[in-house]
């Protein structure tokens, strides 16, 4: 197994549950990829390197099923699971209740009531379809209901579900994760998995950081047996040694360039032309004391959305699409220490901050997004005592499955949802009987939920493992 993401970790794990040896090898010397957890500012903040909010781990019918609190792991859930603020001090709010939420909508209650009730309380029927390998659903009815509201444009569904500037809002917010123009298709749908998710499991941090979910991964393999080996980088098939199957944590370009001639030319061109999607301008800070949002809902929340209304978000992200950078960009705001106050020294906090830019962007952000935070949370500036900057370049430095700052595995369109990486009834198997890929670039894409690496492993045992 190459790359000790929690796909990778997911991968080495159920082939281990098994019975089958498993060495799963890692190029840095911390495993964990998108969910590490590192001092990027000053000593004793502890800041979450990539993932931050993990409702897909919740959510994650491989992850929820492992024991990973016997290894240490604790989830801890915010008192709102997020904020979109306003202005005029006013927010759109995702309580874990779907009531309350619903409630705080006014006139719109009832019709967000109707379009989310369905999945927030079918979520574990839903699951095996939205976060499943390619296969027909076993809820068909409640499938195709979702597909008919999550396969188009989310400023789309939300502007004819909707009546109010809050209730579009917080469903553009939502859809925004998907790094994508809000009128393509499908960004509807990552709005409802993730609104649907905050009201049937929330949006917890990790105590400690992101790098508690890795680590307890990690024990848990251990434990049953598996090696890891940090500190290996594997450039080539000859790197590694014999075994039965060979899998991979890394993107389809990665691929091309590790396995080289064992992969039949046309399939490797296939995987050349995969696109890569936007990327993220990422700002950590070390903060004096919270935020002072002008929403007291933003006080509370473990996530916080800034981008205004709805064409405001659908007009930076449209910018994003066609090259550009937003003067006011949507900005994805992590405030871990309000859930967490050991992620810094007592009475201080840490913040987290992205905004999406094009593929390769070379772009200094910063500036744009602390206008964003200062917009909703005036005097932002004077909390501030320092802040860690890492653009695409850096990222993919760091990781090189962030290919272009790309930190979603791959363009989140509707045929790369569909068949990612390349067009197969097995998107994990690659003509090699023996070579699998199981990274955010293969179904169902990217976040912490390790069911990529799941299913690739089940596809492993299936054929090269039986």
């Amino acid at each position: 197994m190459v790359g000790a993401g929690p796909n990778g970790l997911a991968a080495a794990i159920e082939l281990a549950r098994a019975g089958r040896s498993v060495l799963l090898c890692e190029r840095n010397e911390t495993i964990g990829g998108g969910a590490r957890t590192a001092e990027l500012t000053l000593p004793g903040y502890r800041h979450d390197v990539c993932s931050a909010v993990h409702p897909l781990a919740v959510g994650s019918p491989f992850l929820r099923a492992l024991p990973l609190a016997d290894h240490g792991l604790e989830l801890l859930e915010p008192d709102v699971q997020a904020a979109h603020p306003l202005d005029g001090g006013r927010a759109a709010v995702l309580h874990r209740s779907l009531a309350e939420t619903a409630a705080e909508l006014g006139p719109d209650g009832d019709a967000y009531d109707a379009l989310m009730r369905p999945f927030a309380e079918g979520w574990d029927e839903l699951a095996p379809t939205v976060l499943g390998a390619p296969r027909p659903p076993r809820h068909p009815l409640l499938a195709a209901r979702f597909a008919r509201a999550g396969v188009r444009g989310v400023a789309g569904l939300a502007t004819a579900r909707f009546r109010s500037d809050a209730a579009r809002a917080l469903l553009g917010g939502m859809g925004a994760h998907s790094f994508r123009a809000l009128h393509r298709a499908p960004t509807a749908g990552f709005a409802l998995v993730l609104l649907a998710l905050g009201h049937a499991a929330g949006w917890p941090v990790a105590r400690g950081g992101s790098q508690a979910i890795a680590d307890a991964m990690a024990a848990h393999l251990r434990s049953l047996g598996g090696e890891i080996r940090i500190g290996f980088e594997v450039r080539s098939l000859g790197d590694l040694p014999e075994a039965r199957a060979l899998l991979f944590d890394v993107t389809p370009r990665g691929l091309v360039a590790i396995c080289g001639d064992a992969l039949p030319g046309r399939y490797a061109r296939a995987l050349r032309r995969y696109r890569y999607g936007a990327g993220a301008f990422k700002v950590d800070y070390a903060l004096s004391e919270p935020v002072p949002w002008t929403a007291a809902a933003a006080r509370r929340a473990g996530t916080v959305h800034l981008g205004g209304t709805l064409p405001e978000l659908a007009a930076s992200e449209a910018t994003v699409a066609a090259g550009g950078h937003p003067e006011r960009p949507f900005v994805l705001v992590a405030q871990q220490s309000l859930v967490d106050p050991g992620r810094a020294p007592a009475g201080r906090h840490t913040l987290w901050a992205y905004c999406h830019v094009p593929n390769g962007s070379r772009i200094d952000m910063t500036a744009a997004i602390e206008r964003q935070i200062e917009r909703f949370a005036p005097g932002f500036g004077d909390v501030v005592l320092e802040r860690a900057v890492r653009g695409p370049a850096d990222l993919e430095a760091e990781n090189p499955n962030y290919v272009g700052g790309d930190i979603n595995g791959g363009a989140a369109d509707l045929r790369q949802v569909l068949a990612r990486p390349a067009a197969r009834i097995t998107p994990y198997t690659t003509p090699n009987p023996r070579i699998f890929l199981c990274s955010s670039s293969t179904p169902p894409g990217g976040g912490v939920h390790g069911m990529c690496g799941y299913h690739g492993a089940r596809a492993a045992l299936r054929s090269a493992l039986r």
